[in-house]
């Protein structure tokens, strides 16, 4: 390539940068089921009690399961396991290296410029992750849709598979997740939500306070599949009020995730590489674009009202109302949220669940929940369904079997699944 090619080039990218053109969405559906290179290593390479406790204090779970070993030892574990979404904290890179054309597809991001917000996530678990395993994760973008929104206009809906096996290769889960990209400067100009928020009265946190108290978790008591009854209520969880201190110890558990990890020098090599991660603050000192979340000035620099939490931590909150009225005998298989509204410092969520439906499919004694979490002004923020595998008096629970039993072939599945939706 020629220097006046390159300059072409650089500045039509300058041009375009922030913009949704048809050309970003073709680039991205060139990188259909090309696997992904991570460039970050993950925030927990092996299980271990101190991350997994870590982790699970994060979103206020202190179940014995998850932070006691001499407890999990006893249980038909036989060792301490991670939460659901510890996932997230792990995955060492199992792509392999690109090709010369593989990699000049995966350069740069076709969507630079644009707000991404989360806006479904899927996951299935086929075995827990236990204490002193390590995790391999396999990335590939599954999908791409151009959509229309009333929110930001034109946008880019975009599906990626993530796929974990253990350290000895067997398939821990997959998670799914689709991100809405959307011009900044028209979601900013759509922007129609009004907040207001006023200071919780007295007897306001007390109601919270009791319900925290109220909490109960089904632990070593074994549910019974035989006992379920269609249309019965979880007990629930609440989260919140949410404070920034809240999203900063989420953050000791659950690491960065979209920044890479590190303060000062190392921040600032990753910087050179990479300034768009770190767009200037009122005080024109480069800090990461996740400070949305806990920055109310960068929140509404971009249209919103003010910060807000992730996605990831909601469904966490799924998961942790799910796993303590499962029991340590039961198994989350799957879940599906929808974030369609955002969580705002500030706001308290209540996550709620009801029985929906039962099944015996394939030897599984599936129970099927419809869940939700609710804000303090009566706002549904995430939809959710979820199946919870349950033992009988007679048998214990048998865990379900990955479509396809390496990586390789997970790729390959999602690829399908996803053409079939």
């Amino acid at each position: 390539m020629t220097s006046t090619e390159r300059t072409g080039n650089e500045q039509q990218r300058a041009e375009t940068f922030g913009l949704l053109t048809d050309e970003a969405i073709e680039r991205s559906r060139r990188r259909l089921g090309i696997p992904k290179p991570q460039h970050s290593s993950p925030h927990n390479y092996e299980v271990t009690w101190d991350g997994v406790r870590h982790f699970a204090f994060g979103y206020g779970d202190d179940n014995p399961l998850y932070c006691d070993p001499d407890y999990a030892l006893g249980t038909r574990w036989g060792a301490l396991v991670a939460p659901p979404t510890f996932l997230y904290t792990m995955g060492e890179d199992a792509a392999p290296e690109p090709d010369p054309e593989a990699k000049a597809l995966l350069r740069g991001d076709p969507f630079a410029g644009l707000g991404s917000y989360q806006a479904v996530m899927e996951f299935e678990w086929w075995r827990p992750l236990r204490l002193g395993d390590r995790c391999r994760m396999l990335q590939a973008q599954v999908g791409v849709q151009a959509k229309r929104s009333s929110f930001g206009g034109r946008t880019a809906h975009v599906t990626n598979g993530f796929l974990y096996a253990n350290g000895r290769g067997e398939m821990h889960a997959v998670r799914r997740g689709t991100w809405i990209n959307a011009e900044r400067h028209t979601s900013k100009k759509r922007a129609r939500e009004k907040l207001r928020q006023e200071p919780y009265r007295p007897e306001e946190i007390a109601g919270i306070e009791a319900a925290y108290a109220a909490e109960s978790r089904r632990g070593a008591e074994p549910r019974h599949f035989e006992d379920v009854e269609i249309g019965e209520e979880l007990p629930p969880k609440v989260k919140g009020p949410l404070t920034t201190t809240d999203v900063v110890v989420w953050h000791l558990g659950w690491g960065m995730q979209l920044t890479p990890p590190g303060a000062f020098k190392i921040a600032a090599d990753i910087r050179r590489k990479a300034p768009g991660l770190y767009p200037p603050n009122a005080l024109n000192i480069p800090d990461t674009v996740q400070r949305l979340h806990w920055e109310p000035a960068r929140a509404q620099e971009l249209g919103l009202p003010n910060a807000y939490d992730y996605g990831g931590m909601r469904e966490t909150w799924l998961c942790h109302l799910l796993t303590d009225w499962a029991g340590d005998e039961g198994w989350l298989w799957k879940l599906r949220c929808e974030h369609r509204k955002f969580n705002y410092l500030g706001d308290t969520t209540w996550v709620r669940g009801r029985v929906v439906g039962k099944a015996r499919e394939g030897g599984r004694n599936e129970v099927h929940i419809e869940l939700r979490c609710e804000n303090q002004r009566g706002e549904v923020t995430s939809p959710a369904t979820a199946v919870v595998l349950l033992p009988t008096r007679r048998n214990p629970v048998t865990l379900p079997e990955p479509p396809a039993p390496g990586l390789d072939g997970m790729v390959a599945h999602e690829l399908t699944r996803h053409r079939a939706d």
